[in-house]
């Protein structure tokens, strides 16, 4: 199936991908990503939108950074050791459970867990957009490389305030003066 247009809020989800305490330090450029990933969060509860947490085998790269756990105290986060995140069982129910067809992507790192999860999220049929201002790798090289792959695969690839405003629609309503407050931030 190919998707054309605009993204819609409606049937999203907002899919946050393994920021966990022993790899986020080694990210680059991490204060912009995790910036952006709590606008991205917080703009998602303002809309409604339901969030899904990830942690890749948190025994040894230990849990969600408390920066993200903070604003997502409620979310249990789904534990996997497949990098994609479709190779957890219940990765893929909680998405059948939601009825959701457009995935946005964002954490770490670019180059593995984010891009096998589009591209395998594209092939199950889903729309997958990639913020990528809000995702990195320990290296640049390997997110560049990484968003072409992407982009090969009919991943779309947008920035934190492009998404935003095309999920927003219109001004003057409540949901765009609580947003453009987190814009301003």
């Amino acid at each position: 199936m190919r998707f054309h247009g605009l993204l819609s809020r409606e049937k999203s989800v907002l899919v946050i991908i393994d920021v966990q305490e022993k790899l986020f330090p080694l990210i680059h450029d991490k204060e912009r990503v995790l910036k952006n990933l709590r606008k991205l969060i917080q703009f998602a509860k303002i809309v409604g939108m339901p969030i899904i947490l990830t942690e890749q085998y948190p025994k040894g790269l230990g849990r969600t950074i408390s920066e993200i756990k903070e604003i997502l105290q409620d979310a249990q986060p789904i534990e996997k050791v497949d990098f994609s995140c479709f190779g957890s069982e219940k990765f893929r129910d909680v998405l059948k459970n939601l009825g959701v067809e457009n995935l946005i992507i964002a954490g770490i790192e670019t180059h593995i867990c984010i891009a096998q999860t589009s591209i395998e999220g594209v092939g199950n049929g889903y729309r997958v957009s990639v913020v990528i201002d809000a995702t990195s790798s320990r290296s640049i090289e390997d997110k560049n490389i990484s968003l072409e792959r992407m982009k090969q695969n009919n991943v779309i690839v947008v920035s934190t305030e492009m998404l935003i405003y095309e999920l927003l629609r219109r001004a003057g309503t409540r949901e765009f003066d609580e947003t453009l407050k987190l814009i301003k931030a």
